[in-house]
This record gives C-alpha cells, sequence and structure tokens, in this order.
C-alpha cells in the first residue's frame, strides 16, 4: 500500500506519522511541490494522502492554487485524506470554506487544550495537542466538526466519509519541536505563543497521550476507510 506524502518545507526525520504509517506496513512517496515537483495523477495507485503543513497560505496562488485543485478532484473521488494544519485548511478551501487569521490576531504555538465535538470515534475525550498557526478555517458545508478549541474553535473536521482536516500537529515530536522553535525564535514572541521552557515541559506531559491518540485514529477511522475503499475497487 502507497502513500503520497506532500510536504511544505524541508523533510522532517522520523515525524510521528510517517512512523506510524510505515509500523503498518504503508510505502511512503514524498512529494514537494513548492519546491517544482508535479502532483501524480489520480490513477498512480496511491492509497492515502498525507498533507503536511508549512509557512504557506491556503490563501496563496501558484502552486497552492494548483494543489487545493489537485485536493478537490483526490477528495470528491472518495479518496482517503489527511490534512495536517496547512493541509487541513487547503482541505476545508477546496471546498469553498474560508481561511483566515484570528480576528484578535493570535496564534497558536505550543500545546492547546481541544475537546471531542460528539464524535466519540475520533476523539473520546478531551487532549492537549501541538499547535503552530496563525490561521484557521471555516467549515466547508455538509462537513462534521470533530474537535472544539478555544481560541480557534474549529480544530477537526471530516469532509464526506473519508477525508480529514486537522487543524493541529498529531505528527510532531519532541525533536521535531525543538527543531521548529530554534528555526523561528521569533515566533515564540507572537500573541499566543507558549514560551520555550514551558513547551518542553508539556511535551514531556502529553506526547504520550499524543502516540496514543494517534494510533486509535488510524486503527479505528482512517484505516478502515482504505481497507474499504481497496475492497470495492477490488470488485
Amino acid at each position: 500500500m502507497r502513500v503520497l506524502m506532500l510536504r511544505h518545507m524541508k523533510r522532517m526525520q522520523g515525524d510521528r506519522v510517517s512512523k506510524a504509517l510505515i509500523a503498518r506496513g504503508f510505502k511512503l512517496d514524498y512529494r514537494c511541490p513548492a519546491e517544482g515537483e508535479p502532483l501524480p495523477p489520480l490513477d498512480e495507485g496511491h492509497h492515502l494522502t498525507v498533507v503536511y503543513g508549512g509557512v504557506q497560505s491556503a490563501n496563496d496562488d501558484g502552486y497552492i492554487r494548483e494543489e487545493i485543485d489537485w485536493i478537490r478532484t483526490w477528495v470528491s473521488a472518495g479518496r482517503p485524506y489527511l490534512g495536517l494544519c496547512l493541509g487541513g485548511q487547503l482541505l476545508a478551501s477546496a471546498f469553498g470554506a474560508k481561511v483566515s487569521h484570528h480576528p484578535e490576531g493570535q496564534h497558536e504555538i505550543g500545546f492547546v487544550r481541544i475537546c471531542p465535538a460528539g464524535d466519540a470515534e475520533f476523539l473520546p475525550a478531551p487532549l492537549y495537542v501541538y499547535q503552530w498557526h496563525k490561521e484557521g478555517f471555516e467549515l466547508p458545508s455538509g462537513a462534521t466538526l470533530l474537535a472544539l478549541g478555544e481560541a480557534f474553535p474549529n480544530q477537526a473536521f471530516r469532509y464526506g466519509d473519508a477525508a480529514y482536516g486537522i487543524q493541529f500537529h498529531p505528527e510532531v515530536t519532541a525533536e521535531i519541536m525543538l527543531d521548529w522553535m530554534k528555526d523561528s525564535e521569533a515566533s515564540l514572541r507572537a500573541p499566543g505563543a507558549s514560551p520555550k521552557e514551558k513547551q518542553v515541559e508539556d511535551a514531556a506531559r502529553h506526547n504520550g497521550s499524543i502516540d496514543v491518540w494517534l494510533d486509535q485514529f488510524l486503527d479505528l477511522c482512517l484505516l478502515p476507510k482504505i481497507a474499504e475503499k481497496r475492497r470495492i475497487a477490488a470488485r
């Protein structure tokens, strides 16, 4: 089974999502439109698309508009999709929802508490998750809200039966978090950002719970959709 991994910045080593997919037997195919790499045709044999975050905005032109069009085509065909932060915003934009800054200029950088929005299979209980963003998404028409936050209310949604848009960063490990803070120290002074020391303390406190949540999400929500699509295609 193959997964298309669309990235927007330098490839992270050993992120939580890629490690979990490899452990489940998937082969990962990385592409970076930001570096001029083309998006593949839909019939190239991928069973899932994962779209990572980045400093770009879903409101940008150029290759971002091409990605949005590609995502719309992929998801409209019923293909499984997981969008992380910018990847979730691109999914929302692909189906007509607004992506914008917080009205008071707030950011979310650090660990933030999110709460279930009615779907216990996706999120059975409140969870502290890692965030790094200054824009958020509204919900596309017909989408199902899955998780709520305080500063940015829409934290996760499902579009159709197999596409998930997530505002937070379940892929980020403690090591990746430290790299991001080192590369973007100025962002730690933004309104709503947690200081480095608190992020390190929170990572030690909450990363184990994120490991558990990601395993449950993959095994209960996303991977059954991939198996179902493969059974249908094999008929």
